[in-house]
Order: C-alpha cells, then structure tokens, then sequence
C-alpha cells in the first residue's frame, strides 16, 4: 500500500524525545517513518500529536478524537508505557481502553501500527515491571490480531537490549536506536526495499564490575529516576506545559 495521510498519537516515544534534531527539536522514528514513506510515494503529509508523559487515558481521549478529524489513512499508537510504571496499574483495564481505541480507528479506515513494550531486563529498576509489560504485549498482539492491525514486536527486538540504543536516561531511545525502530516499522508495513533494522550488527559491550554497575545505577537513580518519582508524587507531568509537535498535517521534509 502506499499511505499519504500518516498520524502518530502516543507518548514520549512517539514524539522523538532522545533524537533531536540540530536545534534540539525532537525528532524520532515516527518522522524518521513519514520521511521514508515520503521518499516512495509523493503528496506524504504527516502528524505528530504525541505529547511526552502522558498516560494511556489521556492519549485515547484527547489525540484519537484529533487524529480522527485528521482523515489519516495509517496511525501509529503508542501508550501504556507510563501508566506500567506506575504501581497497582490494572493491565486488563488497560486493555480494554487500547482495543476500543484501535476499533476507533480502524473503523475510519485508517492502518494502525501498535507497538508491543520493550524487555526491561536488563534494567535495574523498570525490570520490576516486566512481568506486566509481557502482560499488556500478549493483550496488544491479541488487539491487533482482532482489528487487523499490524504490531512492531519491540519485546523481541534483541538489538534494543543493547544500551547503545538508549539515551543516558535509560527511558528513552538514542538517536540509533530511533533509526532502527523507524526500520522496523517499515518492515511490519511490508514496505519493500527498506533498510534492515539489524544491521549493523554492534560488537558485544564490555563487561562491567559488579561495583562499576552500581555505581552506573546509583548515578541514574538520583539524575533520572528520582525527579521522575519527584513529579508523580507531586502530581506533574513532563508534558503538562508541552503541545504536540505537528497538530495537523504537512508535507515531510526531507533530511539531509
């Protein structure tokens, strides 16, 4: 298929936080996706209603009402990622809200993208989540299964276990990383002759001391993930002053 009216609609990840462009605007896979599409089909124009911080709930009520009004004909959906960080978070309910919304969608014609969470395996303190993470990703393959939408399976991305594709907060993506998750899209598109997200393969990292990862852990908990529990105590959001990026349609730029 060749799709020209694409609108993304989630959270940070969607909107590109960890790839900025050179003056410090994110940019992310999903422009990344729209320059690609762009490049093999002419007359692409493309959205951004992702707003960093926000929760599933907030997604469904504000940016699928305004994606809808946009007459997209693919829509990538992110969300949930927040509200599983979040303790006592109802994975079911969760759910429920992100089928609903893909039977929204899907029901105005559009393609849906969903994505499945990443492993936090490897991570010291989000991994205490994983077991609702694989949790939600059987419910979104399931989702997808039922409407016909397709699924970027980030769970089984073995690349993305790798910290290189991670930016120092560990939350978001690297640049690289974003690069590779733009290829992989394009692949559950089918769309032919794209890149492969693979490659190239990186050399194992050194190991670490059992005293170095410490120490690399007690340095991101009071950088990140202590002004992170800071603003949910306080009731804040990273997005609470942060208005989506492309809030209506424009033709893709091309980067150099």
């Amino acid at each position: 298929m060749a799709w020209t009216r694409y609108v993304a609609i989630g959270d940070s990840f969607s909107e590109g936080i960890g790839d900025p462009y050179p003056d410090g605007r994110p940019r992310g896979w999903a422009d990344r996706l729209a320059e690609a599409l762009s490049e093999r089909e002419d007359g692409v124009a493309y959205a951004n209603l992702a707003v960093r911080g926000k929760l599933l709930g907030q997604i469904i009520e504000t940016q699928v009402p305004a994606a809808l009004e946009l007459g997209p004909d693919l829509v990538t959906v992110s969300g949930g990622g927040n509200d599983l960080l979040r303790p006592g978070t109802d994975v079911a309910d969760l759910a429920v809200s992100m089928d609903a919304a893909v039977a929204r969608l899907r029901a105005s014609g559009a393609d849906v993208v969903l994505f499945t969470g990443v492993d936090p395996a490897d991570s010291a303190v989000i991994r205490l989540t994983r077991d609702r993470v694989a949790r939600y990703n059987d419910h979104l393959r399931d989702i997808a299964a039922r409407h016909g939408a397709f699924v970027v399976d980030q769970w089984a991305m073995d690349i993305l276990r790798d910290w290189r594709m991670w930016g120092i907060d560990r939350l978001h993506m690297s640049p690289e990383g974003h690069r590779r998750l733009a290829l992989a899209v394009l692949e559950a598109l089918k769309v032919p002759d794209a890149a492969d997200w693979r490659e190239p393969e990186l050399t194992p990292l050194p190991e670490l001391s059992r005293g170095a990862r410490l120490l690399f852990d007690v340095r991101w908990a009071r950088a990140h993930l202590l002004p992170w529990v800071g603003r949910r105590l306080r009731g804040h959001s990273s997005g609470d002053t942060v208005e989506p990026k492309r809030p209506t349609l424009q033709p893709v730029e091309l980067q150099p």
